[in-house]
């Protein structure tokens, strides 16, 4: 299979099922046949608006890094996986000699190589792709009971784990997430994987917000019914602010209690953004960033094959691959969809 069909993206809203030439296949790589994958969010905003905080779409791009397929072919220097392989695909793949790499943290690879982002230019092409073609050291062999779609997401639940990871010790402690999309619904997942206390979700939409309590938030707290309801709660000891707003970001500051910690989860706009920064001094809060994650794919790839985390229990709509510019349109809409998956 040299030929792909690949869901591409050209400008804002204008994502095409277009044709791509594979070429043939470098020794050191692998084909993959596309069985599922998952509509990120940052799939979203470049739909949308052909960029996402500050990577920029100036080439066509195939989107895509939440996926799942099965080995089809192999280079011919590869070792240690045959095909008729199912696996998770890591989308993501450090240099592993940068300033960053050499001190252990990866995720923040200066040279990072990321599927289906516009962070660099050529931009590095996704796996919304019927075929493509990536390393060994990405795909993560899942067991054959396991399904595609699940491995799929392993890719969000390893951002969500990194996140309540860069929180520290929540054993025990209150916690608050602001947004109740995939990424804030998997990571009071992992929270409580984790041992977090009393768990409070935040959200202006009543379906997502619906979607926290079945899995087992303590209370939603629904801001377009009640504006104050944040201010109104005993403050959580952690606030994971995963919408991706600056009235998420504020919310999150002025929610947490004093001496509290806010992670950072969600891709704000690029540039300046009007937040109480002087409430991160007066509260002596700890504000930390969350990016990507390392190891905690390989995690999240375990978890969902011991049963420990039903990722599918999101999932609100399946579409085929090759009809990916509707099913953006439903995951865009959020009366509807929570969680969007593409397949074969």
């Amino acid at each position: 299979m040299s030929t792909a069909h690949a869901a591409t993206i050209f400008s804002p809203e204008d994502l095409r099922i277009v044709e791509r030439d594979l070429g043939p296949l470098p020794p050191d790589r692998v084909r993959i046949r596309f069985g599922a994958g998952g509509i990120c969010g940052s799939d979203m905003h470049y739909f949308r608006h052909a960029r996402t905080g500050d990577y920029v779409v100036r080439e066509p791009l195939v989107l895509g890094h939440e996926i799942a397929g099965t080995v089809e072919a192999v280079g011919s220097a590869v070792k240690g996986i045959a095909p008729g392989t199912r696996v998770a695909v890591n989308p993501f793949r450090p240099c592993g000699h940068c300033a960053r790499c050499a001190e252990g943290r990866p995720n923040l690879c200066e040279n990072v190589f990321f599927m289906g982002s516009a962070s660099k230019n050529p931009h590095m092409q996704g796996g919304f792709s019927s075929h493509f073609d990536t390393t060994p050291e990405q795909c993560v062999p899942v067991p054959d009971e396991i399904s595609l779609e699940a491995a799929a997401l392993a890719e969000p639940l390893a951002v969500c784990l990194h996140a309540v990871g860069r929180a520290g010790d929540l054993s025990g402690r209150s916690i608050a997430v602001v947004g109740a999309g995939p990424i804030g619904l998997f990571t009071l997942l992992s929270a409580r994987l984790k041992g977090a206390g009393r768990t409070t979700v935040v959200d202006m939409a009543a379906a997502p917000l619906a979607f926290a309590s079945k899995l087992g938030a303590d209370e939603v707290i629904d801001l377009s019914k009640d504006a104050e309801g944040f201010s109104k709660i005993t403050p959580p000891d952690v606030v994971f602010e995963v919408s991706g707003t600056p009235a998420g970001l504020s919310s999150a500051i002025a929610g947490v209690r004093r001496g509290g910690t806010v992670v950072q989860v969600g891709n704000l706009a690029a540039g300046p953004l009007p937040i109480p920064a002087n409430s991160i001094m007066s509260k002596e809060l700890d504000v930390r960033g969350s990016f990507r994650f390392d190891k905690e794919f390989a995690e999240a790839v375990g978890l969902i094959a011991s049963g420990a985390v039903d990722v599918l229990s999101i999932v609100t709509a399946r579409r085929p691959l090759m009809e990916a510019p509707s099913a953006f349109r439903l995951a865009l809409d959020r009366t509807q969809s929570v969680k969007v998956l593409l397949t074969a």
